[in-house]
Order: C-alpha cells, then sequence, then structure tokens
C-alpha cells in the first residue's frame, strides 16, 4: 500500500507538470530499481519480525552501504574514497550505539538473513536508481520505480486482508507511510543522488536512526543512555563530514 499510494502520488504530480515525454518502465534500471525497492519491504519488516528491531535495523542499514559501495566499484568503475570508508565506518558504529538499548539484543539466523538481504536490495535500489537519473528526471525516476515495485507486490493484496483499510486510523497510517515516509522522503533521496554518488547515498541514510532517536526524546519523552548519546554524536558528525565531501567528490 504505501508503494502504491506514494507512487501515484508522485505520478500524478509528475503527470501534472508534464514531466512525463516517454514510458520509463521498460528501462532495464528502472525495472531493477523496482524489484528492488518491491524485495526490500518483504525482507525487511520480515526480518524485523524475526528479529527485533534493533537487530534487523542495524544490519540492515549498516549493510547497505558496503554492499552499495562495492557495486559502484564494479558497476561505475569508482572506487571508495578514504572520507567515505572512515564516515561509514563511524556512522555505523554509532549506529550500533545508538540501539543498543539495554543490551538484551534478539538474534535469529533467518531475521539475520533478510536484513541482510533488505540491506543489499536497498543499495541495489540505489545504484540503479542513479543509473536512471542519468538518462531522466528525478521527477520521473521516482514515481516509475515505485510504481513497478507497487505492481510487483500487487498479488500479496489477495494473500490478506485489507479491511484495516476502512479505519479511519489505518486509512491515516498507510497515507502518511505512502505520503510522507515514501513519496516525500524517496522523492528527496532521488534527488540527493544527482549530487553524491550511491555509496555516499546509502551511508547518509543512517541518519534515520539517529532521526528516530531524537524524536523518542523530544516526541516520546524517552531517555537515551550515555552510550547512545555518544552513538547520535557519532552518527552526526560522520553524516556532515560526509555530506560535505561528497557533494564535493561528486561536481
Amino acid at each position: 500500500m504505501r508503494l502504491a499510494i506514494g507512487g501515484a502520488a508522485l505520478f500524478a504530480l509528475a503527470a501534472w507538470r508534464g514531466s512525463f515525454r516517454a514510458v520509463v518502465w521498460r528501462h532495464p534500471a528502472a525495472l531493477l530499481a523496482g524489484a528492488s525497492i518491491a524485495l526490500y519491504q518483504v525482507a525487511f519488516f520480515s526480518g524485523l519480525l524475526r528479529t527485533g528491531v534493533a537487530v534487523g535495523t542495524l544490519i540492515a542499514i549498516g549493510s547497505s552501504p558496503v554492499v552499495a559501495g562495492a557495486l559502484e566499484m564494479l558497476v561505475a568503475r569508482r572506487r571508495p574514497t578514504l572520507a567515505w570508508l572512515a564516515a561509514t565506518a563511524v556512522a555505523v558504529g554509532g549506529c550500533a550505539l545508538l540501539l543498543m538499548g539495554d543490551g538484551t539484543w534478539r538474534v535469529d539466523a533467518g531475521g539475520v538473513l533478510l536484513a541482510l538481504l533488505a540491506g543489499a536490495s536497498f543499495a541495489l535500489y540505489t545504484v540503479a536508481g542513479k543509473s536512471l537519473l542519468r538518462t531522466v528526471s528525478a521527477d520521473v525516476a521516482v514515481p516509475s520505480i515505485f510504481v513497478a515495485g507497487a505492481l510487483l507486490l500487487a498479488p500479496l493484496l489477495f494473500t490478506t486482508r485489507l479491511n484495516w483499510l476502512a479505519n479511519p486510523r489505518g486509512l491515516a497510517v498507510a497515507l502518511h507511510l505512502g505520503l510522507i515516509a515514501t513519496a516525500a522522503a524517496h522523492g528527496l533521496y532521488m534527488r540527493g543522488l544527482t549530487t553524491v554518488s550511491a555509496a555516499a547515498g546509502a551511508t547518509l541514510t543512517l541518519a534515520e536512526p539517529l532521526t528516530a532517536a531524537l524524536l523518542s526524546v523530544v516526541v516520546l519523552g524517552e531517555r537515551l543512555t550515555a552510550a547512545a548519546w555518544l552513538g547520535a554524536a557519532l552518527v552526526l558528525a560522520a553524516l556532515a563530514v560526509l555530506a560535505r565531501t561528497a557533494a564535493v567528490a561528486e561536481r
């Protein structure tokens, strides 16, 4: 539902702006990115169910930049910079401190594998999306990718109940996930990829657990441990350095 709502909203916006001049779903990069983001949805949430939010999130977002860097090195012949390697290592370490909580992590082998699959899928989506942006604008690329992903996941609609969408709260959650967490977030992400490498873009998404931790303090009134605050500082410092060096390097 999040892919369908987000893709449809972006498609309508692009059509209203007159951005579509050709159908791009037959473009190999669009199909690959669509398949990758569809697989990511299934693998990520399934991994979280099996091994817990902390472990699943850390493995998924921590492995994604590494895989993206390797893929970009193979596909674009772009060697990772020392700044990217250092910033990625520091940011992943900071995320581990952030997600450590009380230390009672639940590790499930199947969940770990699913989280790794999710990380690899997101990396592939990033690299394919970066390739697609060389031929079309972000206004065209993002809706094409998400509509393709939604179509691939459409058969799942016949395996689950959708009566929760008739509930105002359920509909509000679906709209939030589709319009804010998918359409707006990935629209900005793809625009960002026009100025940074795929590897740097994947690393910068490590801001996600940092944002979640800060929101938990400001909105929910939760308290972070000293280790979590240290992790937040490490993530913020690493991403600030990477954002500056990555944009310069891409130019």
